[in-house]
């Protein structure tokens, strides 16, 4: 299937590794012109190294910007082109009591998670609605439904993306512009991987129980029964992302597995 992405330019915030990383190799391979972003240049750097390795004659480029600070993300934008894709996917999470989150803890989590988004947004949707054209994605998560217990700051800041993305598909009606919202469930990113690995480690067992452990324990409802590979969700993105799925906008769309119940 031609999913149309040939002649656009697309940015992913956060794609020098996980979710970010596999939506910008499959924006890559369906042709589309790829800006990267990561917090370091050799970061950025290596990203679009390893895409080339796929993607030999594909047009990549790359900003570093570390989106919690206001001066970062100005610089940033200062160096965008216009962007035809917007695909909000920087995060951070941490497991972390109620009570032992700080208001700097959880501003941090907000200017990430949140305030990049809105910065983002705010810089392009201008653009794509005068072309009348354009996608904005975001990458949130089934905890901005099922709030986890041990970290609500993040299930919020997931929360406040979806609301975000609800509220600014309202100022495209009448346009061929879309701003739709994949909820993902549990992703086997390297930042996952590591935690894994090292819980393996302390308790001198196989990776692969310890994945189906915390499977068990932390999602017990998921259909799927594993953790979702970042490419799985990057083909989401990627068909959102095209012209062919023009009439989805304002959607906050199921990747989760079935880890969610209700929605």
């Amino acid at each position: 299937m031609d999913l149309q992405l040939a002649s656009k330019r697309v940015f992913i915030s956060g794609s020098t590794q996980g979710i970010g990383f596999a939506i910008a190799q499959q924006m890559a391979q369906e042709g589309a012109e790829v800006v990267v972003h990561g917090r370091t240049q050799a970061k950025v750097d290596l990203a679009v190294q390893q895409i080339r390795i796929c993607c030999p004659e594909a047009a990549l480029s790359g900003i570093a910007a570390d989106l919690a600070h206001a001066e970062d993300m100005e610089t940033l934008l200062q160096q965008l082109p216009e962007i035809d894709i917007l695909v909000n996917n920087a995060g951070i999470f941490e497991v972390k009591d109620l009570m032992d989150i700080t208001d700097a803890e959880w501003l941090h989590m907000y200017n990430v998670n949140v305030m990049s988004a809105v910065r983002l947004s705010r810089h392009v949707l201008p653009g794509m609605l005068s072309r009348n054209d354009g996608r904005i994605i975001f990458i949130s998560s089934e905890s901005g439904v099922n709030i986890p217990g041990n970290m609500i700051h993040y299930g919020a800041s997931k929360a406040a993306m979806m609301a975000l993305g609800n509220g600014l598909s309202k100022l495209t009606k009448g346009k061929q512009v879309t701003v739709n919202t994949i909820l993902g469930g549990p992703t086997y990113s390297e930042g996952v991987a590591a935690a894994v690995e090292q819980i393996a480690a302390a308790h001198q067992a196989p990776v692969d129980v310890i994945k189906q452990q915390i499977m068990q324990q932390a999602n017990p409802h998921s259909l799927l029964e594993r953790f979702i590979a970042p490419a799985e969700i990057a083909s989401l993105a990627v068909y959102l992302a095209s012209p062919l799925s023009s009439a989805i906008n304002g959607a906050s769309i199921r990747a989760d597995g079935g880890a969610l119940r209700t929605l």
